[in-house]
């Protein structure tokens, strides 16, 4: 019998052509056109975390409903639930893309010029790509550049669609992606350019009332707006308030993201071989959920796909498990948001591993000081997830351990701020680990962080210094190595080891893996308290060893580190 033959993996891939045409594997999203076109409101909101497949949902929608592509509906869209289950509305619309990603923000002249360029370049191509229904083209797009520049180029387009008959669709991609650019750039500036920009009678207010005022003449017939968070959609309420948010409808929960079941035709279809899936995947990459009622929890689709590239391209296991281009939010969460506030709610949630909260829809961006809207921040970034009700509040919690390693990542960062004698010297601490992994020797490792870390601390680290503080560094650091998988409070019947070095599984030649135990006592604690402290840990790691899950290890070993203040520790 003839072996299948397997399908492209469209990593870094979201041209929905390309994919349906070029023999990439495509995993069938388009049921919810169905369920979007069947929305009384025709004007929708809909936003997900950084690479979570809207680019490619948005090309999806554009192929669908475009008139100029209605030839072509059979091949991209025949044996895809769309194209059995077809809508009225199908091959009927004129597309107008925009793409707020990109635009330059460094300062208020460049952002404006930016903006209005895009505008004008967007509906250049629109008129150009529709020229076979707009017969007089080549004079509007004059008129545009001569005349009516920047957001005055919209009228242009919709007073020339409505001259042929037709209606338009409006996509909206990254619709607030310059937005916390510029409320930090206007940060350092001492100006609030985000709210000259946006508020009262800003470039970007003057574009969506523009976009509400075509609707209510059903020139505009649909839109659909995503990004990153709701909070521009909230400061833009009065000049665009038309639209109906479907972010945290359980229906939609899926809609972006992969399912367990579509992961795992994923792989047969791409050909990914599981002898090279050496991680428990759902451990890294799954955990999202966008509604307490949602049907399935989804992967990240960026992390799957970078995951079995990986394997597909190398045949073997990544270098990296958590993909490096996945850090970036952070580095815009570190820039925007340092006051103590949200520094004390992070901390938080990285001792705790979550948060009891309210999920706000809209709140306004001067108001993400407050706990529970930069809480909803991290929920719509990505770095949180809701994991169950409990009362009028959500139980939130860190999706994976791939977003766990971002925020020790975060931690680490933090406290070098705020402890600028602090050091990380990359050779002693990979040394240190190697002595844990291949000598058994863990003291290495602990002094290396009490003297380069620990006891360079500021007063107001010490302010945070306890067991869960210490464990968040630790974790940190010891993650830095790439020699283990570190993992917290990991499940040993009874009770949860504070740390578990797991080897990593390229590493196979690591002879120990280790289970610790952490205690903290302040300065000056009397010896029978430190002594009492070693014991208990002591008690602890023998229930652990005993367990079904740790008994009978030979390569395991395990030691309690009670810490003293900032500088002392004791190890057994």
């Amino acid at each position: 019998m003839e072996a299948k033959k397997c399908k492209r993996l469209p990593y870094g891939n979201s041209d929905f052509k390309s994919i349906r045409t070029e023999n990439y594997a495509y995993v069938d999203k388009t049921r919810f056109i169905e369920m979007l076109e069947q929305e009384s409101n025709k004007n929708q909101f809909f936003i997900r975390p950084r690479k979570f497949g809207k680019s490619l949902f948005f090309m999806t929608l554009s192929y669908y409903y475009d008139i100029n592509a209605a030839g072509e509906f059979d091949t991209l869209f025949g044996d895809l639930y769309i194209g059995k289950h077809p809508t009225p509305e199908k091959n009927s619309y004129a597309i107008l893309q925009f793409d707020f990603s990109g635009l330059d923000t460094s300062g208020e002249k460049e952002f404006v010029k930016s903006f209005s360029q895009e505008i004008e370049m967007t509906v250049t191509d629109f008129i150009n790509v529709y020229r076979a229904i707009i017969p007089n083209s080549e004079a509007l797009i004059q008129e545009i550049k001569q005349t009516h520049p920047g957001n005055g180029a919209l009228q242009i387009a919709f007073d020339a669609i409505n001259s042929a008959e037709k209606k338009i669709f409006v996509i909206i991609d990254e619709y607030d992606h310059f937005a916390n650019d510029l409320i930090a750039m206007g940060n350092m500036a001492g100006t609030d350019l985000y709210k000259t920009m946006i508020a009262a009678n800003g470039l970007v207010r003057d574009f969506y009332e523009r976009l509400k005022k075509a609707t209510k003449s059903s020139i505009v017939n649909r839109t659909f707006i995503t990004g990153i968070s709701p909070v521009m959609l909230d400061d833009l309420t009065s000049g665009y308030n038309i639209a109906v948010v479907l972010t945290m409808e359980p229906k939609y929960n899926e809609m972006m993201g992969f399912t367990q079941e579509e992961v795992e035709w994923l792989m047969r279809e791409t050909g990914v071989d599981p002898k090279y899936i050496n991680i428990d995947m759902p451990t890294y990459y799954d955990g999202y959920l966008f509604h307490k009622d949602g049907a399935h929890s989804v992967y990240n689709p960026a992390m799957v796909l970078y995951f079995f590239e990986q394997i597909i391209s190398r045949q073997q296991p990544p270098e990296n498990i958590v993909d490096l281009n996945m850090q970036i939010d952070y580095g815009r969460l570190r820039r925007l948001f340092k006051n103590e506030s949200n520094r004390e709610t992070l901390l938080k949630i990285i001792k705790e591993d979550g948060i009891l909260s309210e999920l706000l829809q809209k709140f306004p961006i001067d108001m993400l000081e407050d706990d529970t809207q930069f809480v909803s921040l991290l929920f719509y970034m990505g770095l949180l997830t809701i994991k169950g009700a409990y009362l009028n509040k959500m139980r939130l919690e860190i999706p994976n351990f791939s977003v766990k390693t971002m925020y020790w990542d975060y931690i680490v960062r933090m406290t070098h701020e705020t402890s600028p004698l602090m050091t990380v010297q990359s050779q002693p601490l990979d040394e240190s680990i190697v002595a844990a992994a291949m000598e058994g020797d863990i003291t290495r490792f602990i002094d290396y962080v009490s003297k380069n870390a620990f006891s360079k601390f500021s007063d107001q680290d010490l302010k945070h210094f306890d067991e869960k503080y210490i464990q968040s560094l630790l974790l940190a650091y010891l993650f830095m190595s790439k020699i283990y998988i570190p993992m917290s409070e990991y499940e040993v019947v009874p009770g949860r080891a504070d740390i578990y070095l797991q080897r990593d599984p390229r590493l196979p030649q690591v002879k120990w893996e280790w289970i610790l135990e952490l205690k903290y006592c302040k300065t000056g604690a009397k010896p029978a308290e430190i002594a009492k402290l070693q014991k208990e840990g002591e008690e602890q790691i023998k229930q652990y060893l005993n367990s079904h899950r740790l008994s009978n290890r030979s390569d395991l070993k395990a030691a309690v580190i009670v810490f003293i203040g900032k500088n002392k520790y004791r190890i057994s």
